[in-house]
C-alpha cells in the first residue's frame, strides 16, 4: 500500500517520500534588489526532510514583481543566492524545485519600476489589494500586454529556467494560479483580449503552452510541473466555465508530459461547492501524469489521497511554516507547532526560523 512515507519517482527526481512543501511568499528578501535574504538559506534547510520543497513564487522579471520583499532569477547576484540555498538544502538531503512567478496586474505601480503600470492581459484593475509602504492598498490599474511584451515575457521565462538551473534547482514549477498572470491570461473574467491570446479557448490557453515549450527547450519535461487553481477566484479571476477551460489546459499537459501538475483544491477554511468538487475529481482523473494535491489537508486526509491513489504525493503550506520538521511530526502522530500569522509575512527570524523542531519542544 502506497503512504506518505514510501519514496516515488516524480518525473527526473527520486521523491524521498510524498510530504511536500508548498510555495509559500513570506516577504523577506531584500527589496532594492529582490535578491533571497540570507536567512532563507537556513529556512529552507531546516525543511529539507519533505520529499520536495517547492520554493516560494520568485518573479521571473522586475515587471513581474507584486509585494514587497519577494525574491527574484532574473540577475546574476540572485542566481548566486539561489545557488547557497540549493546548496544547504541539498546538503541536508533535500531536493528543491523553483517556482516561476509573474504577478501580472496584482501590483501597485510603487513596487514596479519607474513607478510602470503592472502588465496585464487586458486593462481591467483587479478588485484586489497588496501590501506596500507598510499597509494594504489597491492594486493599480494595469496596461494591457501588446504581443512585443507577450514575447518578451516568455523569453523570460526561459532566462528564468535556465538561471534556476544555474542556481541549482531540481526543476521549476509555472505558476498559472491563484490569479496571477498567466492566470489572468486563462480566465475570460480577466482576459478580454481579441487577437490570438483572447477569446477562444484555445487562445486563451496559447500563452501558457509558449511559455511552456520556452522552458522545455532548455529543461527537460520530468524538471518542469506547473500549479493551477481551476476553481480559485483569489485575486478577483474566475471563469465562466472551468471545466470546458481546464480540460483543454489538462489535455495539453498531457501532451507535454510534465513532471507534476499541482492543484489548489482549496485555500483554508473555505468550503468548496459540490460543483467544485465536481470539476476538480473529472480534472484530476483526466490528468495522465503525476498529481500533487494541495489544499488544507492534514495526516489523514492526506494519507487517504494517497493510498486512494487519487494523488501522488500532497503538499503542505501553513503547516511547514510553523513546523520545519513536519514530515517527521506526520510519521510520528506528533503534535504540530501553531503557525503565528503575525510574523508570515516580512520581519526577520522571529516566525521564519525559530520554529522549534520536536527535539527542540521536549
Amino acid at each position: 500500500m502506497s503512504s506518505l512515507f514510501n519514496p516515488v519517482m516524480m518525473g527526473s527526481v527520486e521523491l524521498k517520500n510524498r510530504v511536500l512543501m508548498a510555495p509559500l511568499t513570506r516577504n523577506r528578501a531584500h527589496d532594492d534588489t529582490d535578491i533571497p535574504h540570507d536567512l532563507a538559506i537556513e529556512y529552507y534547510s531546516q525543511r529539507a526532510s519533505a520529499g520536495l520543497i517547492i520554493a516560494e513564487g520568485t518573479q521571473v522579471s522586475k515587471l513581474g514583481k507584486g509585494y514587497i520583499k519577494t525574491p527574484g532569477i532574473y540577475s546574476a547576484e540572485q542566481v548566486d543566492k539561489w545557488k547557497e540555498i540549493t546548496d544547504a538544502v541539498h546538503k541536508q538531503g533535500g531536493k528543491i524545485f523553483l517556482q516561476l512567478w509573474h504577478v501580472g496586474r496584482i501590483s501597485h505601480t510603487s513596487v514596479l519600476p519607474e513607478n510602470e503600470k503592472p502588465l496585464a492581459p487586458s486593462a481591467l484593475r483587479a478588485e484586489a489589494q497588496t501590501f506596500v509602504n507598510g499597509k494594504m492598498v489597491d492594486v493599480s490599474e494595469p496596461r494591457e500586454m501588446t504581443t512585443d511584451d507577450i514575447d518578451e515575457l516568455i523569453s523570460q521565462y526561459k532566462t528564468a529556467a535556465i538561471n534556476a538551473d544555474k542556481a541549482g534547482f531540481d526543476g521549476v514549477e509555472i505558476h498559472a494560479a491563484n490569479g496571477y498572470l498567466l492566470n489572468q491570461f486563462i480566465c475570460d473574467s480577466s482576459n478580454h483580449r481579441t487577437d490570438n491570446y483572447g477569446g477562444s479557448v484555445g487562445n486563451r490557453i496559447r500563452i501558457v503552452n509558449q511559455v511552456i515549450e520556452a522552458i522545455l527547450e532548455v529543461l527537460e519535461p520530468g524538471k518542469v510541473g506547473i500549479r493551477l487553481s481551476p476553481t480559485g477566484q483569489f485575486n478577483d479571476v474566475n471563469d465562466s466555465d472551468p471545466l470546458k477551460t481546464y480540460t483543454a489546459v489538462i489535455n495539453n499537459l498531457n501532451h507535454y508530459k510534465l513532471a507534476y501538475v499541482h492543484i489548489v483544491e482549496r485555500f483554508p477554511g473555505v468550503e468548496v461547492s459540490n460543483k467544485d468538487l465536481h470539476i476538480l475529481k473529472t480534472l484530476i482523473a483526466q490528468w495522465e501524469g503525476f498529481y500533487i494535491a494541495n489544499g488544507d489537508y492534514n495526516s489523514i486526509t492526506a494519507q487517504d489521497a494517497i493510498e486512494s491513489g487519487r494523488a501522488d504525493a500532497v503538499a503542505f503550506g501553513r503547516q511547514y511554516i510553523a513546523n520545519p520538521d513536519l514530515m517527521e511530526r506526520l510519521k510520528l502522530g506528533a503534535a504540530l507547532n501553531t503557525p503565528d500569522q503575525n510574523t508570515f509575512y516580512g520581519g526577520g527570524a522571529e516566525g521564519y526560523t525559530d520554529y522549534p523542531f520536536m527535539e527542540d519542544a521536549r
